[in-house]
């Protein structure tokens, strides 16, 4: 499944989709957590930002 999910993002509008990784610390135990998404290029900014 992993490389047809790959595939498809490759054919049509793949170029337009970034992957962004957020490192999150948890408030209550201090330990460190990621937050990951798929989003357009154009909303890396305002992920980044919602997700703080």
């Amino acid at each position: 499944m992993a490389k047809k999910t790959v595939a498809s993002l490759q054919k049509g509008g793949g170029k337009q989709h970034t992957r962004v990784i957020k490192m999150i610390k948890n408030a209550d135990t201090g330990a460190y957590g990621f937050r990951s998404a798929i989003v357009l290029n154009v909303e890396v900014k305002e992920w980044f930002a919602a997700n703080s």
